[in-house]
């Protein structure tokens, strides 16, 4: 290792000292995730200011800091199938109506598939209004590369029609499953906790006795879940730093100011889409300040992880707890918003791009018919978007054959990708939240009617 690699080790090593001298009860987790994202900005600044033609310090350098971002990051992919299994059994052992949860599911993911319609809407006009098009985009070598995996890609998912998509919903081996091996790995782990519940009630039913073992058995194995991600959720504001120091050391400045429209764009889009969120909150008696203001750990976990099913901890927690979503809403909301409806991912993105192919294949972006097909098309594919890093790139390659356009240009914007997904993926989740926050108002569940095992639920600093 070089000296001066060894050096912004040290330095790396110091903000995460200084982290810890502030994990007290003193700051909340929201105020500690807050420093190391500015520590984690700054420093990956520094970084790229004054190493960005030296590849051997940089990549000295970003070894170790990505090394502390992807042990924080596997720590939360580990809890999650663990923690989707048990909440979604929990929280249909909890009813007394089985009728409700079925109203429950059918309100989130009617909010998750229509903030997704207004979101393609959105993303529609904002490409129009900025003039995006694929003509011109330089084909560079990397880009070229990825376009050739892209085309295999496409062509392994070409084939599968509506009723695929949702065959794969449906589990025929739980266990791989919850190794998280298929992109629906998440929904079939909810099918199955559901049918598992729906199974544990009809027990109840017949001998109460029972019923009383299996429900305090649920609550033990949820308190230790529960426990267990709490320890990982105080890691929070290391895993923050290194995560931030990732991303802006390695942007390359130069593709970035290339397509400089489209990533301004793409985040007027995004922004457009939370004022909707937030109107809908504020049209159900929500708080919104206060609202954004609890759920800011949330979105600052999402930005910088740019996985949606790796949030889905904190999201369950944060709606429990600070939002006081009861926890069957929570679990469904949280579990479906990181597959179906991403907003970000599946909504915005895949529209984006269709408008700017659409001119390059003679069509007319602005016609009422293309956008109608569109819509339809990005409402039906959200169904099957994977809630992890690339789920956009999965989207687009269902969206753009399905109108007949090739899928280079998913490709060509490769250079930019991460820094446009991050505000996705933060926009995914808090359409998740949204679909929990809004559901427990058209459903009136209030949150005593759902027991919680003693302890808590919060992550809160110095757990």
């Amino acid at each position: 290792m070089s000296l001066p690699a060894l050096i912004n080790l040290i330095v790396f090593s110091g903000l995460v000292a200084l982290l810890m001298r502030i994990r007290s009860p003193k700051f909340s987790l929201s105020q500690q995730i807050l420093a190391g994202l500015v520590a984690g900005v700054l420093f990956g600044f520094a970084l790229q200011l004054m190493y960005s033609g030296n590849a051997e310090v940089m990549s000295g350098t970003l070894t170790w800091t990505n090394l502390v971002a992807d042990i924080y990051v596997n720590l939360l992919k580990m809890i999650v199938m663990p923690l989707v299994l048990i909440m979604m059994i929990a929280a249909v052992v909890r009813m007394s109506d089985i009728a409700a949860l079925g109203k429950i599911g059918g309100s989130v993911i009617g909010i998750l598939i229509a903030t997704t319609v207004v979101a393609a809407l959105v993303g529609i006009t904002m490409a129009n209004l900025f003039g995006l098009t694929a003509e011109g985009l330089t084909e560079g070598a990397r880009e070229l590369a990825r376009a050739d995996v892209l085309v295999a890609r496409r062509e392994s998912i070409a084939d599968l029609g509506f009723a695929d998509m949702v065959l794969k919903f449906v589990p025929s081996n739980v266990f791989l499953d919850l190794t998280g091996a298929r992109d629906t790995s998440i929904i079939a782990v909810v099918l199955f906790g559901i049918l598992f519940g729906i199974a544990a009630l009809m027990v109840a039913r017949d001998n109460p006795a029972q019923g009383e073992m299996i429900r305090n058995g649920v609550n033990a194995f949820q308190a230790v879940i529960m426990k267990l991600v709490r320890i990982v959720m105080a890691l929070t504001p290391y895993g923050i730093l290194a995560l931030m120091t990732k991303v802006v050391a390695g942007s390359n400045a130069a593709d970035i100011l290339n397509l400089l429209s489209f990533i301004v764009a793409s985040y007027v889009a995004i922004l457009i889409m939370f004022g909707v969120h937030a109107l809908l909150l504020g049209l159900a008696g929500t708080n919104v300040p206060d609202y954004f203001r609890k759920v800011w750990p949330v979105l600052t976990f999402a930005f910088t992880s740019r996985s949606s099913a790796a949030t889905i901890p904190l999201n369950v927690e944060t709606q429990i707890d600070e939002l006081k979503v009861p926890s069957p809403i929570a679990n469904l909301s949280a579990s479906f918003g990181a597959t179906i409806g991403q907003n970000g991912c599946a909504g915005i993105y895949p529209a984006m791009l269709a408008v700017m192919v659409a001119p390059t294949m003679g069509v007319d972006p602005t016609s009422l018919s293309f956008i109608a097909g569109l819509v339809a098309v990005i409402a039906i594919s959200s169904f099957g978007v994977a809630g992890v890093g690339g789920g956009a790139t999965f989207a687009a390659l269902i969206v753009l054959p399905a109108m007949g356009f090739p899928v280079t240009i998913a490709a060509l914007l490769i250079s930019i990708e991460p820094l446009i997904d991050m505000a996705r993926t933060a926009l995914n989740v808090n359409g998740a939240m949204t679909a929990g926050v809004l559901t427990s108002r058209i459903v009136k569940t209030q949150p005593d009617d759902v027991q919680v095992p003693s302890g808590g639920l919060r992550a809160t600093a110095g757990d």
